[in-house]
């Protein structure tokens, strides 16, 4: 027995396996050769995320619109690139911390956890790691993100290291998100601002008009989740939202 022993440690790494937690408590490791989007359902994050007074990051739990339930998040960073998914009408589901990658690789056996798993409307998967851009040029940091990047694009799904985006649409993402959840706005103010905002105008003409006698910062609220929402667009990423911003209709 004791010869064998060798040989099966060495074999135990030799497929890239992940593995993945369950909200019943189970863990399922797959060959990462078979893994399906099914693989996700009913899943919850790889580890517990923990605040505690005085540590250095920013971690917490976000109240997704896309998946109608919380997902976390450890860093402000994190959380940005969260809010972006969230917004984004092509993702229509976010795994955080979706599994344990496990590999041999250059024969030291790695471990990953992603940050975030994105399931496209396309019938895709987008794997998302989240790091400062100050931290890219680490060789460690670089050779740790490198493996699992290889491992994900030859198994068909794509890879992405996100360091940050424009600040000014994160912002305004940020400021729409609160409008993200139904009934925030009632809904019929939502559809009367829907049937009469005209396509091109400037959201401080249309915000005049639908609120008639009223303030027409009153009528803000319906523009705002129609934005989040996608039915209205306009360039989040040139400036602040502001009176001036032109609404465009979609669909």
């Amino acid at each position: 027995m004791a010869t064998k022993r060798p040989g099966r440690a060495r074999s135990k790494h030799a497929i890239p396996m992940a593995s993945i937690r369950y909200v019943d408590g189970s863990t399922h490791d797959v060959p990462f050769s078979q893994l399906r989007l099914k693989h996700f359902t009913e899943s919850e994050p790889w580890r517990r995320v923990r605040s505690v007074h005085g540590m250095t990051h920013y971690s917490g739990d976000y109240a997704c619109a896309t998946t109608g339930g919380h997902v976390v998040y450890e860093s402000r960073l994190e959380l940005a690139r969260l809010l972006l998914a969230d917004f984004d009408p092509a993702v229509c589901g976010i795994h955080a911390q979706p599994c344990r990658m496990v590999a041999r690789v250059d024969g030291r056996v790695r471990s990953h956890v992603p940050d975030f798993l994105l399931a496209m409307r396309s019938g895709t998967v987008r794997v998302v790691n989240v790091k400062p851009a100050s931290r890219l040029d680490d060789p460690k940091v670089e050779q740790a993100l490198a493996w699992p990047g290889r491992l994900i694009e030859r198994h068909g799904w794509e890879y992405e290291i996100w360091s940050g985006a424009e600040r000014t649409l994160v912002e305004n993402v940020r400021f729409l998100a609160g409008y993200r959840h139904p009934g925030v706005v009632p809904e019929d103010e939502v559809e009367r601002a829907w049937r009469e905002v005209v396509d091109g105008e400037e959201m401080a003409i249309a915000e005049r008009r639908l609120a008639g006698d009223g303030k027409p910062e009153e009528a803000r609220p319906p523009l705002m989740a129609l934005l989040w929402a996608g039915r209205l667009t306009t360039d989040l990423a040139a400036r602040p939202l502001s009176g001036e911003c032109v609404l465009r209709r979609r669909g």
